[in-house]
């Protein structure tokens, strides 16, 4: 249920300074384009100058350098995105889990469970599993034995805990995410008969989280061969992500969908991955990095910066021609050496 609050009262809570009525009544927030009476948005770029003047918001957060691109009441402040999140946050505070367990849940006798706990229908708590205070696990999930779920974490519907798995505490994690299975290792033989076979390498490692991690819907985090895959505080990882065994992320890294990471890659703090990329394994990436979405990393990056390894998108056909350009490069570059070295001997004749 949203609250409504007036622009004063916003700015009480999350700072900032109101220029215009600060009576004005903030129902919901929006976006400039679309949003209508009561609502409140941002603007962040002079690029959405049009948006700005169009917009039918009632008021609009803004920096202090931007201030007089409009008439509207307005909170101003140094960073309008982050300050509209929290305010987000505010006029759409989460439903709180009703506390207690379905007549459904089955919980292993072991099992000292915290009375301010709310435990969903078909929750399954295998033997030995530590729970903590105020935690809500939604229904469907399953937490194997030995596995830890720490103070305030949240658990939506059918996310499955592996065994021995530890998730720190203020953690959310969205339905359908499965954190310690097995990761993907296999050794290669020779058998009796000549032919090969795979042979699978236990995965005796665990999963580490650090607390106010949050990770989305269907993304997997392996358990370590050996050691653990750990997942350091305030990482933010989006939906449909494979995260390889023994990986290591570091804290406050921001992880977009349907990335990929193979197994033993370390990732620094502070870190932006865009979706869709790929990071092969046993690569190191050092920390404040930025990677373009959809590229693909192949060698280990040891300077903070932005990266980038994919080809500009064209039309089919002039990409095909694009291909064949980059295949013939070395041959191109070889009749340039030799061009150069034909003219070099030719001025140097002519010196002479």
């Amino acid at each position: 249920m949203s609250t409504n609050l007036t622009l004063q009262q916003i700015v009480y809570q999350l700072g900032g300074l109101v220029s215009g009525d600060p009576n004005i009544v903030i129902a919901r927030v929006g976006s400039l384009a679309f949003a209508q009476a009561g609502a409140i948005s941002f603007f962040n770029e002079t690029k959405y100058a049009t948006q700005l003047n169009n917009t039918a918001a009632s008021a609009v957060i803004i920096k202090p350098e931007h201030a007089d691109l409009t008439e509207l009441p307005k909170i101003i402040t140094d960073n309008p995105y982050a300050y509209f999140a929290k305010l987000s946050q505010l006029l759409n505070p989460d439903n709180v889990a009703i506390t207690g367990v379905h007549a459904t849940a089955v919980i292993d006798e072991s099992i000292k469970l915290p009375e301010d706990c709310s435990i969903g229908a078909n929750v399954v708590l295998q033997a030995n599993v530590n729970i903590g205070s105020h935690v809500t696990i939604g229904a469907g999930c399953v937490v194997e034995r030995n596995a830890t779920i720490s103070d305030n974490t949240i658990l939506e519907a059918n996310v499955t805990i592996k065994h021995g798995s530890y998730i720190g505490k203020n953690c959310h994690l969205f339905s359908g995410c499965i954190i310690g299975n097995d990761g993907f290792g296999y050794a290669e033989e020779t058998g009796p008969d000549k032919n090969k076979y795979w042979v699978k390498i236990p995965q005796i490692g665990c999963v580490v989280i650090h607390d106010h991690v949050d990770i989305g819907a269907n993304t997997t985090i392996d358990r370590g061969a050996i050691d653990d895959t750990i997942i350091e505080e305030g990482v933010k990882l989006d939906n449909l992500i494979q995260i390889a065994h023994n990986c290591r992320i570091g804290a406050h890294t921001v992880v977009a969908g349907c990335v990929g990471i193979a197994g033993s890659a370390v990732i620094g703090k502070h870190c932006r991955i865009g979706g869709a990329a790929m990071i092969l394994g046993h690569l190191t990436i050092t920390d404040g990095v930025t990677i373009s979405p959809g590229s693909m990393i192949m060698r280990s990056i040891h300077k903070a910066g932005t990266y980038t390894a994919l080809m500009p998108f064209q039309e089919h056909d002039v990409w095909l021609k694009t291909a064949a350009n980059i295949r013939h490069l070395s041959q191109l570059t070889d009749k340039i050496k030799t061009l150069e070295e034909a003219i070099e001997k030719l001025t140097s004749q002519s010196q002479k």
